[in-house]
């Protein structure tokens, strides 16, 4: 049985042998699919064995399937984790002991996730641990094609395992606010689609018989983006931060269910709101202010 891990990357040296080391062990092949870095990232994956491809950044959907496509003929599992995660070693284990076991028809395979912010896992506020598909027979899966929180769609069945995988970024606050704006006009991106139809709609959304992913985008999709925005951001944060008990979570907890709970997506809102702004005092289309306006060539998409 052959498992190739696929990581992403662009200037990861801070965070690239710890996510190595934790999947070595059950790992046949290490791809790193690398957007050109300037830091010692190309070292490190060389320095760990690993397999280094190059290509041109659109989008994290487009990168990762791009990567399948220089997969060898041979391999059966695909592994998506990003530099900044881990595997538990309770996770590796029961890889180790059931993917050997797995029926033949079964697509994918599901784990928990959870996330650290300044150092504290976060443990409430509803967010964590989600369930993500990220194992998955080779041929059998693909991103889907968002600018956004993609997710591995996969069209069989599926099972779950109990062991997680944890993101751990070391970045200052400072990295994280200005990636989480890069985020922010990524999301617009994808909101502003569901309005205006510019590009193909790919989404795991299913709400009867669905998973924690395709409920929650339907969730997302059908409810959440129907709110007034900015209103939609305030009551999103509440939820987390009183009803779910965010507030447990300290110091370092309010500051992640606020920024990633509130201004985050009010950012978002904010964006949308700007090139929508844009195209009534301009008169372009939707595609022509997002370039302008969010500085994203959608037609680079592919």
């Amino acid at each position: 049985m052959k498992l190739t891990v696929i990581i992403l990357t662009f200037n990861e040296e801070r965070h690239l042998a710890r996510c190595i080391a934790s999947v070595q062990a059950i790992a046949s092949e290490i791809i790193v699919a690398d957007c050109f870095s300037t830091d010692a990232t190309l070292d490190i994956a060389r320095a760990h064995s690993a397999r280094v491809i190059q290509h041109e950044w659109v989008n994290h959907a487009t990168q990762f399937n791009w990567a399948l496509t220089q997969l060898d003929a041979d391999t059966d599992w695909v592994l998506r984790i990003d530099a900044d995660e881990v595997l538990t070693p309770a996770l590796v284990a029961e890889m180790q002991s059931r993917l050997p076991t797995i029926r033949p028809e079964i697509d994918g395979v599901y784990c928990g996730r959870r996330m650290t912010f300044q150092g504290r896992l976060i443990r409430h506020g509803g967010v964590f641990p989600v369930r993500v598909l990220r194992l998955f027979r080779a041929g059998r899966g693909q991103c889907e094609n968002r600018w956004m929180d993609e997710h591995i769609k996969v069209a069989g069945p599926t099972l779950d395992l109990q062991g997680e995988i944890i993101d751990d970024n070391l970045q200052s606050l400072t990295w994280w606010t200005a990636k989480h704006n890069s985020y922010a006009s990524r999301e617009a991106v994808d909101l502003l689609n569901l309005e205006y139809h510019f590009m193909p709609h790919d989404s795991v959304a299913r709400l009867r018989g669905g998973k924690q992913a395709g409920v929650k985008r339907w969730l997302k999709e059908q409810v959440y983006a129907r709110l007034p925005g900015g209103f939609r951001a305030f009551a999103y944060f509440c939820y987390r931060y009183v009803i779910r008990l965010g507030f447990l979570d300290g110091q370092a907890g309010t500051a992640f269910h606020f920024l990633q709970g509130f201004w985050y997506r009010y950012l978002v809102d904010a964006k949308v709101a700007e090139v929508k702004r844009y195209i009534a005092a301009s008169g372009c289309n939707v595609v022509e202010a997002i370039e302008r306006v969010l500085e994203i060539r959608l037609k680079a998409e592919g």
